[in-house]
């Protein structure tokens, strides 16, 4: 009988020791605050696009300073902000013609003469690169004329 006892004197401690435990107060959402009549509740402010032209005016700023990972980046979020702006093309190939990286180069400056066939500043590149080109094959065939010493 003494475990019965036992058990009987637990179950009526129970309710005492519930009554004794400190007790949780209930979370109560607090209500959202009262907007004047007529607004809306708006998202977290979105960034304006960039403008192209300011890009390609940083690029090209980027680049005469020798900064050349920026001005890539630069003239490719250009590209990427509008993809039919052909100057975009242009500065992009500029940096590449400038840093002696003729293929890539010539590739936007195609790319900015199918926008925009009257494109001079492309055609303009485009005709440097092939002179460029003209005269490395000139001086390797010259070195490769000349005899042994």
């Amino acid at each position: 009988m003494k475990a019965r006892d036992s058990i009987l004197a637990l179950l009526l401690l129970l309710p005492a020791v519930a009554q004794a435990a400190p007790k949780k107060s209930p979370v109560i959402a607090r209500p959202a605050a009262k907007r004047p009549a007529g607004t809306t509740r708006t998202a977290a402010p979105v960034a304006a696009p960039a403008d192209p032209a300011a890009l390609v005016m940083d690029a090209r700023a980027a680049a005469a300073r020798g900064e050349t990972d920026l001005a890539l980046r630069l003239a490719q979020s250009a590209i990427v902000a509008d993809p039919a702006r052909a100057s975009s093309y242009d500065a992009l190939g500029d940096v590449y013609a400038a840093n002696h990286q003729a293929e890539y180069a010539r590739n936007y400056y195609e790319e900015a003469l199918s926008i925009d066939p009257a494109d001079a500043s492309a055609r303009k590149a485009i005709a440097g690169l092939d002179r460029a080109g003209d005269t490395r094959k000139a001086d390797a065939s010259d070195g490769a004329k000349s005899p042994i010493p």
